[in-house]
C-alpha cells in the first residue's frame, strides 16, 4: 500500500497496465479521493458502478468515513479490458 499510496501523493501516476506492481497487503486501504485517482473515475462515476454491482463496495472504518479495500481496486483495474489502441 504505501508504495501506491505515495505514488498517488506524489502525483505518480502510472497506467495499470503497464505498472509493475509489488504484492499488496490484503488490509490495505485506500480513501476516496485515492481511489478517484487510481481509477481515473469521478466520485459519482464510482458510486454508480458500486451500486450497480460493478465496482467493489467501499467498507465503513469509520462513523462517517468509508475506504475500499487496495486490493479489490487493484483486482478490479486488473479485471477492466484495456481500450484498443486502433482508431
Amino acid at each position: 500500500m504505501t508504495t501506491t499510496i505515495h505514488a498517488i501523493k506524489a502525483g505518480a501516476l502510472t497506467s495499470h497496465a503497464n505498472a509493475a506492481k509489488p504484492p499488496q497487503s490484503d488490509k490495505a486501504l485506500a480513501r476516496r479521493r485515492q481511489v478517484e485517482q487510481l481509477v481515473q473515475l469521478s466520485r459519482s462515476t464510482i458510486y454508480a458502478n458500486v451500486k450497480a454491482g460493478t465496482f467493489p463496495a467501499p467498507i465503513r472504518i469509520g462513523a462517517r468515513a468509508v475506504a475500499w479495500r487496495l486490493s479489490d481496486v487493484e483486482a478490479w483495474l486488473e479485471a477492466r479490458p484495456l481500450a484498443s489502441l486502433q482508431a
